[in-house]
């Protein structure tokens, strides 16, 4: 079964193509002999009730300093595919938020993969606040005595923006942190939003383990190991990925996120679990797909792929 695919990214000349996700999504969908057309967000345009955008048909090859190949840009109607992937990364902001307005317009006649809707209406440390009972205890507030008061039944806190993204602006901060007021106020005027206070899970020396749903099954796993000196363990941050398998816990995890994920059209999900832990649930733009095929995992790419022909049929 051919299809019609445009992927909504950022500018394909300046992604890292060994650990890119979208690249491999997109080797693989031009393995099976699927069109393949390319924009960026700022390409959309609703005029009326047509969405249409500024495209370009896109070859690509898993090759470093050349890796795609574009063809003149045509505007289209964005109905005319088949399928949507929704693949820009974050900040999740107005701007993101504005392009999911627009492609659910057009889903599921367009199937967009994720779900438009749910990627607005699941934002990633607030959908997972729905699996409480799975996570360490965790709180959503930027109220100083709330805080205070989580910190002294806690101790050792994990503070980091509520939208952030790729471990960015994540500290650690101890019962008796001295830098504490001044990180208060420094995020009190940076975001407007709350932020999320977590207890510190000391085992994440140990990684962070970046698990892959694919409709609601569980579909492959990499662990990322921070280095020595960073709290962080993103790959993009220096964590370092090994292989791995999924404890009894993390099964279960999966398990019971699953039918939320199905239910939510959520097709491409990417969960954080330390030491038995949900942290998140990164529906925007998931990662991970190239380094567990790298360390010998399963093809999570044409996992997705196979699901997406599926539902199209």
């Amino acid at each position: 079964m051919k299809l019609n695919v445009a992927v909504q990214m950022d500018p394909i000349a300046r992604i890292n193509i060994r650990g890119d996700s979208t690249f491999a999504l997109l080797l693989e969908a031009q393995k099976r002999g699927h069109a393949i057309s390319y924009y960026t967000p700022e390409k959309l345009s609703l005029r009326g009730e047509q969405l249409v955008a500024s495209v370009q048909p896109l070859t690509v090859r898993d090759q470093e300093g050349d890796h795609f190949t574009l063809g003149e840009p045509k505007r289209v109607d964005l109905e005319s595919f088949d399928v949507i992937l929704l693949r820009q990364d974050p900040p999740f902001d107005l701007a993101y938020i504005t392009t999911t307005h627009f492609l659910e317009r057009i889903h599921p006649k367009t199937l967009v993969v994720n779900n438009p809707a749910s990627v607005r209406n699941a934002p990633e440390k607030i959908f997972v606040m729905e699996f409480a009972d799975l996570m360490p205890p965790t709180l959503i507030s930027r109220d100083k005595d709330e805080i205070n008061a989580f910190r002294a039944e806690h101790g050792d806190v994990v503070m980091k923006p509520l939208y952030g993204h790729g471990g960015a602006a994540v500290f650690r901060i101890t019962p008796n942190d001295m830098n504490f007021g001044s990180l208060y106020d420094m995020f009190s005027v940076t975001f407007r939003e709350p932020w999320v206070i977590q207890r510190f899970l000391p085992e994440v020396k140990h990684g962070d383990k970046r698990i892959i749903l694919v409709d609601g099954e569980f579909a492959g796993a990499v662990n990322r190991v921070p280095a020595a000196d960073d709290l962080r363990s993103n790959m993009v941050r220096g964590g370092a990925a090994a292989a791995t398998d999924l404890s009894p816990r993390e099964r279960e995890i999966c398990e019971r996120l699953g039918p939320a994920l199905r239910e939510r059209g959520l097709l491409f999900v990417g969960i954080d679990v330390i030491d038995g832990h949900l942290t998140e649930i990164n529906v925007t733009s998931p990662t991970g797909i190239r380094a567990i095929a790298r360390l010998g995992g399963p093809d999570v790419a044409a996992k997705i792929w196979d699901v997406i022909a599926a539902k199209r049929k």
